[in-house]
């Protein structure tokens, strides 16, 4: 993956640290025992099956409002216009919030408690490392319209 110069330098892609927390936290259940949420079967399919639709649609969603505004979703890429209508007018970052609702649907789906309490460390490097990173780089380029935005919109919910 080769980092551009005019972009948020974020050197990995957020989704596969969820991916990859997701799935250490799925096998470090497997060597712990028996762990489980307590949610039964049906609880477990309907909330996890609800919580990964929903982050589907939302990623889906924002990936294709930055299409049609012709800007790269990567944040190791520039940035060519601030996407700022649709989902982007209730929350700065749909697309890591769609990953997280993915992660705990995933999670839940598999009964996996050790995976569930490994998404807040998940979501403090994603905003340290990549929101933190994508925040300076966009006031950077785009300046008051950015500084606009972010004081209209909140960076989650």
């Amino acid at each position: 993956m080769k980092v551009n110069e005019d972009s948020a330098k974020v050197s990995f892609p957020p989704p596969f640290l969820f991916l990859g927390t997701l799935l250490l936290g799925l096998a470090a259940e497997r060597l712990t025992g028996p762990l489980t949420l307590g949610l039964g079967r049906t609880a477990g399919i309907l909330i996890g099956g609800g919580l990964f639709a929903a982050g589907f649609a939302l990623d889906l969603l924002a990936v294709g409002l930055f299409r049609r505004a012709e800007t790269r979703p990567e944040p190791w890429q520039p940035s060519t216009r601030i996407v700022a209508g649709g989902i982007y007018g209730r929350t700065r970052n749909p697309m890591y919030l769609g990953m997280a609702l993915l992660y705990a649907g995933l999670a839940i789906l598999f009964d996996g408690p050790i995976a569930l309490l490994l998404l807040p460390a998940v979501l403090v490097v994603i905003q340290t490392q990549v929101i933190a990173r994508e925040e300076r780089y966009l006031e950077d380029k785009f300046g008051e319209e950015y500084r606009s935005y972010k004081s209209r919109v909140r960076r989650w919910l």
